[in-house]
């Protein structure tokens, strides 16, 4: 029996962007771990002109230089707080530029880039159809556009720690949230990519390793309001919060004592050639 359900029927997540230095801590230190594997399965050269969408505080657009020697990079985020985090950090070097725009409807005239990369926001934007359409009508033909999202399901186990805990003590809590975001499915990215008329289409998986020190290195992050774990954990009560990171602790520390603990982290990534 073949199912009617279509993805992208699904709201996207909500990511709650706050505080910069906060999401430094919950994501941004991964997101540099993750960036030049993103860069060298999308493919960058010298003298590219390369846009970052979702630049976040800038985990990949800093990486770029450290694999080719750009011409320049273009930053874009929806929220202001990271742009502002980004331009401070890229202040020295005249090649970056960040501004505040909408994934979906690019501030610029088509061809402009030889690259577009997109890491870990797809999924939390609202039509992401639209947004990868963007990136290939500003990407000049024989460019590349390249993508990743968290494999949300399978593939990011130190979430599923804290999300299927407080399903286990809660089921009503966390009900709104899917485990399969848009495009968080085998093979999802590379079926838009085709879709769009994107030529020698690639869907791939990158994997890193989150380190944690300590448990409060783990939970810490996710007190702050960012993202939308943080979002969740802000939305508990006191009581039910310290339930739920008793639980968690318990299967953070496993029967050890607590101290550094490494998780996998899986990313599904996706490159395509603008057409033309």
């Amino acid at each position: 029996m073949s199912s009617s359900f279509d993805p992208r029927s699904a709201p996207a997540s909500v990511f709650a962007a706050h505080d910069g230095d906060a999401y430094e801590r919950v994501m941004g230190r991964w997101s540099r771990r993750l960036a030049p594997l993103l860069i060298r399965f999308g493919g960058l050269a010298d003298d590219d002109r390369v846009l970052d969408v979702g630049s976040g505080t800038g985990s990949l657009s800093f990486t770029l230089p450290e694999v080719a020697n750009v011409a320049s990079v273009a930053g874009i985020d929806q929220a202001a707080v990271y742009v502002a985090f980004a331009r401070a950090r890229g202040s020295a070097d005249p090649r970056f530029s960040f501004r505040q725009a909408d994934a979906r409807a690019l501030p610029f005239p088509a061809a402009s880039f030889d690259r577009a990369f997109s890491m870990l926001v797809l999924q939390f934007i609202p039509d992401a159809d639209r947004a990868v359409a963007e990136m290939s009508r500003v990407v000049r033909p024989g460019g590349t556009v390249t993508a990743a999202v968290w494999d949300s399901f399978g593939g990011t186990p130190h979430l599923r720690l804290l999300w299927d805990t407080a399903a286990a003590l809660d089921p009503s809590a966390t009900q709104p949230r899917s485990l399969f975001r848009y495009l968080s499915a085998p093979d999802e990215m590379a079926s838009l990519w085709r879709r769009l008329g994107m030529r020698d289409v690639e869907q791939t998986s990158l994997t890193i390793r989150m380190d944690f020190a300590s448990f409060d290195d783990y939970w810490q992050p996710y007190t702050t309001g960012e993202g939308g774990t943080g979002e969740f954990m802000t939305s508990l009560s006191d009581a039910a919060r310290e339930t739920l990171r008793e639980h968690v602790r318990r299967g953070y520390v496993s029967n050890r004592p607590d101290g550094p603990r490494s998780f996998t982290a899986t990313a599904w990534a996706c490159r395509g050639t603008v057409p033309g």
